[in-house]
């Protein structure tokens, strides 16, 4: 648990769902490339594209510096602790507890981002004090709002948060899961 409201554990492992959230490592950096090198996840995210061995690299110390600023926790979606198969973010923002995800399309169709999404949020309520956490989505990402649905969220009557991002622009909606 966090020793104050600003910071993160050290080392953070969620269980349940029958998924294992973990810390991503530097056996990891191999494996990720082949899990978000994709064009879907370079439309629908803001993974860099192409997701090479340097980016791998940058996100992991990116996710080390997010933690130490307690700002954000990424962890690996596994199975059993082991091998990833994709990602889930919690992130601390301005408008609330924010929560993200990317499965590999090799994982799809497992329900794992849908259940991924539901452990985080857990942690959020129970440890984080969280009264909501959101997802922020595009409308036309079925896939995304399918498993907003399915983990339980509600779209939220708020403005859509619109912008441009590698040379496209988007519009978010924000889907909201109250604490139980």
């Amino acid at each position: 648990m966090a020793k104050n409201p600003s910071s993160f554990p050290e080392h953070v492992e969620l269980s349940g769902q029958d998924l294992v959230l973990r810390d991503w490592t530097e056996a990891d950096l191999p494996a990720m490339p082949g899990l978000f090198d994709h064009p879907d996840i370079a439309y629908w995210t803001p993974f860099v594209s192409p997701f090479d061995a340097a980016a791998a690299r940058a996100r992991l110390d990116r996710a080390r510096q997010l933690r130490r600023e307690g700002s954000a926790i990424l962890l690996a979606i596994t199975a059993d602790g082991g091998a990833p198969m994709g990602e889930v973010m919690l992130r601390r923002a301005p408008e609330g507890t924010e929560l993200g995800y990317a499965v590999s399309p090799a994982f799809r169709g497992q329900g794992l981002a849908a259940r991924a999404v539901r452990v985080m949020a857990s942690y959020a309520f129970e440890h984080l004090a969280a009264e909501q956490v959101i997802l922020e989505l595009e409308a036309e990402n079925a896939a995304s709002v399918a498993v907003a649905a399915r983990a339980g969220f509600r779209l939220l009557d708020m403005p859509l948060i619109t912008g441009e991002e590698k040379g496209r622009p988007y519009a978010l909606q924000t889907w909201g899961l109250d604490r139980p």
